[in-house]
């Protein structure tokens, strides 16, 4: 009979502890690239908002810059100068569900995919293959992090929730 309740309150116990767990929401896709350059985070960019828009610099060769804001507000600049500048700006509320692209020493291509069905082709098509997506349902791209100097040597992808804290977001 102890045993028997013993082994009841024990399983209780697991019950009611297996209930307080959180499940996992973030993950992490990378690092796509080289081993050169000047590491960069966004991490703490995050904090202002979701992902509203990304600058992208591109040459003939090299995804060579990249500027993302977050919320409102945008981040440091990293990257070189040469290539051409393009401008994502994301609908309100919309968000990046998956990132490919292709590198050899450095990224060479990216390509953003929006919940939307909105897809962004930038660089040239030559390297090795990559393709980002978050591990966990219903999460989003919430910021970069990789390494940089004339241009982006390596590139990672950070997967969360969409922040549930933003009012002004739109969703």
């Amino acid at each position: 009979m102890f045993c028997f309740t013993l082994l009841a309150v024990l399983c209780c116990g697991i019950t009611i502890h297996a209930g307080a767990i959180q499940p996992r929401s973030s993950s992490y896709s990378g690092e796509y690239g080289g081993g050169g350059g000047k590491r960069f985070s966004h991490s703490g960019n995050q904090l202002d908002g979701p992902i509203t828009a990304i600058r992208i610099r591109v040459n003939r060769w090299y995804i060579v810059g990249l500027q993302v804001r977050y919320g409102r507000e945008w981040s440091n600049y990293v990257g070189g100068s040469s290539g051409d500048l393009e401008e994502i700006f994301l609908h309100p509320g919309e968000s990046i569900i998956q990132a490919s692209g292709k590198y050899k020493s450095y990224v060479r291509k990216l390509v953003f995919v929006t919940d939307k069905g909105r897809y962004f082709p930038y660089g040239v098509d030559t390297g090795i293959s990559f393709n980002a997506a978050p591990l966990y349902p219903n999460t989003v791209l919430r910021y970069f992090s990789g390494s940089s100097g004339s241009v982006i040597d390596a590139i990672g992808f950070h997967w969360d929730y969409y922040p549930t804290d933003c009012p002004s977001c739109g969703k």
